[in-house]
């Protein structure tokens, strides 16, 4: 499974940062490796040093015989956002293969 951490100007990552977002994610996704080719994560901070629930992450799982399954999470801290997209992705996907499975 490759992954790919995008990040918009106001998002810093530091150093080892994306490894660890990316080791972070397959974990997550560990029970769906064999079927998942890319994860795709977007983070972004909506408005700045405003404040509020404005940090975002978007998750797009590329898997094989299916379409791109994408999910957004909006949360007060970035670790908040990607932990609920993480888990919205989880769900997506089960969904998305439990249909498959049933067909």
């Amino acid at each position: 499974m490759q992954i790919q951490v995008n990040h918009d100007n106001r998002t810093r990552l530091t150093g080892d940062t994306a490894e660890r977002l990316s080791q972070a994610v397959q974990d997550s996704l560990a029970k769906f490796a064999e079927r998942i080719t890319r994860v795709e994560m977007h983070l972004g901070d909506l408005n700045g040093g405003k404040g509020g629930p404005d940090k975002r992450c978007m998750l797009e799982a590329r898997m094989s015989n299916l379409q791109p399954i994408a999910v957004t999470h909006h949360a007060e801290t970035l670790q908040l956002a990607i932990d609920g997209a993480l888990e919205r992705l989880d769900h997506a996907l089960s969904h998305a293969i439990g249909k498959l499975e049933t067909h």
